[in-house]
């Protein structure tokens, strides 16, 4: 089951976006991910439990110049073929 994930901190201006979409790939997750307007980074990951639970992991820290406060973590629809970067809503 994929996972809708809403990452708080330091998050945004620190390359968590790449970082992110390349441990995905390296994962084998698909989804997307996002800069939210208010400073929030979120994301849509689906694949295998294993490889959902290690980059739910990662995103607890991010990219080396992160600060993450928090990750709050929901079910979410799948079905995706690629891991995308999306523009700010």
């Amino acid at each position: 089951m994929a996972k809708h994930l809403r990452i708080t901190g330091l998050v945004q201006g620190v390359g968590f976006r790449d970082a992110m979409c390349r441990e995905a790939d390296r994962l084998g997750v698909t989804g997307w991910v996002r800069n939210c307007r208010d400073g929030a980074v979120e994301a849509i990951v689906d694949g295998e439990p294993h490889a959902i639970d290690t980059i739910v992991a990662w995103s607890r820290r991010g990219p080396r110049a992160a600060r993450v406060d928090g990750v709050e973590i929901s079910d979410a629809a799948g079905g995706y073929t690629s891991f995308d970067w999306r523009p700010t809503p």
